[in-house]
């Protein structure tokens, strides 16, 4: 291709400028679509970037002003001079067509840039130094950063938004489900967030060995393989054999350790059969990646979601996720990679479930918002935030006993942005690394906040401080 003109539209470039200079309103239109750089002609970037800053201060954008401008900043005689920039009124005889001219403008600068990502590719591909995972992960990278700058934004009336808000209630109304969301299988917490909903960030917080993975692949396993809905479990800390050994363990009720150690009857063998069969019949899909940075994450997202429909994703854990900023404090990066994770919920339009450490203040006292650890974005960009809290004795005291039963467990919901908070109890078997519903007295929970919501809106009071459906 050497030698090829690059693509382009000179007429288009010169219109959608010539519009801009006769009516204001157009610059509005033309910055939903264009960015600054998005024009072939070096003259045509510096007459647009004058335009951007005098909207940017307030000052109308016409022949005078733009020249100004541009004299002022030195920059006349590179934009082709005041007789360039009179010139371009000429081109259209109104401004009516911006959106048109704007949009082919930003086209072409689309496959400019695709251009220049597969000049690169080029290069990397005959530089033997680099592995060719990371040249296919870069690429995969500078393609989705194409995608993600140019989504635009339009103002919507209220009339539109109210339309579709009532047609999604009656619609939720009509419906047969219990939960307006993805039930985790936990009825006390899903009658308080009414499930998971889409493009929700939920953290689940707790000290070492308390139970996140435990509890984060319970809820797996019940959305996956009782409820049939797709899932994605993004291991990081963890192979995929020890995790499907764990969930091998959660489904057929056996023993972890005597699962790793193989001293299995024959009956516990039928069970992990039966338990394997409903496991391969899962829409679950296990990503096994250590020191899996952001980029690599939010690549593997989407394909996944694109190629197998998921509906929700598990991160096991937060803080495992490497940044690619490496010259910048941790409590920065952190706050990077949850921002990241929001955008990537809304993006996917899936809620995205993410393990997170808390500080060791938490082993002393009642986990808080707080107690979460290297970022205090994490509770500022999380929709839900939820913390599993146990005290370090009932475990001693349950492993003393070799009980069967298991350990109460407080999932205490700290924010949730669209409803109430409290707290869950649940039973923890340190046995089968499971959570289980606490049975012990029904199943009901202690108010957190404006007190716990039924699927149909009715509930009663059965003391003063416990509700229950």
């Amino acid at each position: 291709m050497a030698g090829t003109v690059p693509p382009h539209d000179d007429e288009a470039e010169r219109a959608a400028l010539g519009a801009m200079l006769m009516d204001s309103d157009a610059i509005a239109t033309s910055i939903e679509h264009l960015r600054p750089g998005d024009f072939y002609s070096n003259a045509n970037n510096l007459v647009y970037a004058a335009i951007l800053g005098l909207f940017n201060k307030g000052v109308a954008a016409d022949i005078l002003t733009v020249t100004g401008e541009l004299r002022q900043s030195g920059k006349l005689d590179q934009a082709g001079g005041a007789a360039y920039v009179a010139s371009l009124t000429t081109v259209v005889p109104s401004s009516a067509n911006i959106a048109y001219y704007a949009q082919t403008v930003q086209a072409y600068s689309l496959r400019r840039a695709l251009l220049r990502v597969s000049g690169e590719l080029s290069a990397k591909v005959f530089d033997e130094t680099m592995e060719s995972r990371i040249i296919l992960e870069e690429t995969q990278q500078r393609i989705f950063e194409l995608s993600d700058n140019r989504s635009t934004v339009r103002y919507r009336s209220a009339k539109e938004v109210v339309h579709e808000t009532i047609g999604i209630i009656e619609s939720l109304a009509k419906s047969d489900h219990e939960y307006t969301g993805i039930p985790s299988g936990f009825d006390d917490l899903d009658k308080l967030t009414s499930g998971f909903h889409p493009s929700e960030l939920i953290i689940i917080g707790a000290r070492p060995s308390i139970g996140k993975t435990a509890l984060a692949l319970t809820m797996a396993a019940n959305i996956s393989i009782r409820s049939k809905r797709s899932a994605a479990y993004f291991t990081l800390e963890m192979p995929a054999v020890a995790l499907m050994q764990r969930l091998l363990s959660i489904e057929a009720r056996i023993n972890v350790s005597a699962l790793r150690s193989g001293f299995l009857s024959s009956r516990d063998f039928q069970n992990i059969l039966g338990a394997a069969e409903n496991i391969y019949e899962a829409p679950l899909y296990i990503v096994d990646m250590p020191n899996m940075r952001l980029m690599e994450l939010r690549a593997q997202a989407r394909r996944i979601r694109l190629q197998e429909k998921i509906e929700i994703m598990f991160i096991d854990y937060l803080g495992l996720i490497s940044s690619e900023q490496y010259n910048v404090p941790r409590f920065e990066q952190i706050s990077d990679i949850s921002r990241s994770l929001k955008s990537l919920a809304r993006e996917l339009d899936i809620p995205i479930v993410a393990l997170c450490q808390l500080n060791r203040e938490a082993e002393k006292e009642r986990p808080n918002l707080s107690s979460i650890r290297d970022s205090g974005s994490i509770e500022q960009d999380a929709d839900v935030v939820m913390f599993i809290h146990r005290e370090r004795e009932s475990d001693k005291k349950n492993e003393a006993a070799n009980s069967e039963g298991g350990n109460k467990t407080s999932l205490i919901l700290s924010k949730q942005r669209n409803g109430p908070v409290g707290t869950v109890n649940l039973t923890f078997m340190p046995q089968y690394a499971k959570f289980e519903s606490w049975a012990p007295g029904g199943s009901m929970y202690t108010s957190g906040g404006f007190g716990p919501l039924c699927r149909r809106g009715e509930w009663r009071l059965q003391t003063t401080t416990i509700l229950t459906c």
